[in-house]
């Protein structure tokens, strides 16, 4: 062995330390290259999270041009398939606005799923950057309309999406605010925008801290972001402001939880979708979570990045603060929850929904003992759950 390869491997090597610091050898190594083209073609094969409306034939040649656990490689070969798309929906946009508006949001799933899970290099940085215009694309061409909003927090612009019901300027309508998780931002919320307008509610998609454009990171206090959202819709002649809900999804689970609390004057209720409560926060499930073979990649520094950390030491000693336990909310009175999740979830434990149902002002869960994360499984997709309960139970909190 040369000395230049000496001096690599112990690069190498310290890189490693200073990236997971000193639990390094407690965590499952990630998959390899083949490992996750698999993976991610299975998964696209299946209509699966996180690859839910794209095309099999697409991914094929996407990760035909990819040879390496490269972050940068990754996102070009996404973004060059998001621009051909892009390109496609451009011609289209003058003569048929239905099929430019499927092409925009094509050219979105890609060069989003180009930034995924967490834009944290130059080319996954572009990447997802060009998968927000892409959806402001296909927002100025969708029915119901897609509203791009915005309103201040602590000085600084949110950024949000307003879809509201048809008739909502002579009666106004209730409101779901849709907050994102730790890789599915707003825009993904906003996808799915017409099943909520089919069942007569308005919709606001809102990233969570630390993710898309959020312009702060996760801390204590960082609720509040969405109290300033309440009162932007409160504001609105359309918005029926005694008739708001939430829903939040995996990380943004516990922004639903927090609210039913915080804002319990002011919503109706809230659904906690596969969110951490307290038992996530501790050192003893990240240390086994962060291995986890049920997300894809990457999954420290997804997790690391909404905290504006980098080392593993610095992410295990933030992450206990944020427990709705630690911050003595728990037992407090709420307005009305839904809890949803899976019993064999392994990226937030199920003990947090049970303790959350075990506390405080008495609460409704729906429970897949079959489920993965969020309770997906068998016969129980993403978009099953939303549709058959989430929805439903929403629909009719708001309409008593």
């Amino acid at each position: 062995m040369n000395m230049t390869s000496v001096v690599r491997i112990a690069a190498a090597l310290s890189l490693a330390s200073l990236l997971l610091g000193s639990a390094y050898a407690q965590i499952a190594p990630p998959r390899t290259w083949p490992e996750l083209k698999d993976a991610v073609q299975q998964r696209v094969d299946h209509n699966a999270y996180p690859l839910t409306g794209m095309k099999p034939d697409d991914v094929r040649e996407i990760l035909s041009n990819i040879n390496s656990l490269d972050r940068d490689e990754w996102a070009t070969a996404w973004s060059k398939m998001g621009s051909r798309y892009a390109d496609q929906a451009a011609q289209l946009a003058a003569t048929d606005r239905k099929a430019a508006h499927a092409a925009y949001l094509m050219a979105f799933r890609y060069d989003a799923f180009g930034g995924w899970p967490t834009p944290n290099s130059p080319g996954k940085k572009a990447a997802y950057t060009k998968s927000v215009d892409d959806f402001k694309q296909a927002a100025a061409l969708s029915d119901p309309r897609i509203e791009p909003v915005t309103f201040a927090y602590e000085g600084k612009p949110v950024n949000a999406y307003l879809v509201l019901p048809a008739g909502a300027t002579t009666h106004p309508a209730p409101v779901v605010l849709a907050i994102g998780g730790l890789d599915s931002y707003k825009e993904f919320w906003c996808e799915r925008a017409q099943e909520f307008t089919n069942r007569g509610l308005g919709i606001m998609c809102l990233d969570m801290p630390g993710t898309g454009e959020a312009p702060i990171k996760i801390d204590v206090g960082a609720e509040k972001m969405y109290s300033a959202a309440i009162d932007y819709l409160i504001g609105r002649k359309d918005v029926d402001g005694k008739r708001l809900a939430a829903i939040g999804v995996s990380w943004g689970g516990y922004w639903g939880a927090i609210l039913g609390y915080t804002e319990k004057d002011r919503l109706r209720g809230t659904v906690s979708w596969g969110g951490p409560i307290h038992n996530y926060f501790q050192r003893t499930w990240q240390e086994k979570a962060l291995g986890t073979r049920e997300y894809l990649f990457d999954l420290f520094s997804a997790r690391a990045s909404v905290y504006g950390v980098s080392t593993l030491d610095d992410f295990l000693a933030y992450g206990p603060r944020m427990s709705l336990e630690a911050r003595g909310i728990l037992a407090q009175p709420s307005a009305r929850m839904l809890l949803i999740n899976g019993v064999q979830d392994t990226q937030v434990p199920i003990d947090d929904l049970l303790l959350l149902l075990r506390t405080g002002t008495a609460k409704e869960a729906w429970v897949n003992p079959q489920g993965g994360h969020v309770g997906r499984g068998p016969g129980w997709p993403d978009g099953k759950i939303l549709t058959d309960i989430a929805l439903p139970w929403l629909t009719q909190l708001v309409s008593e």
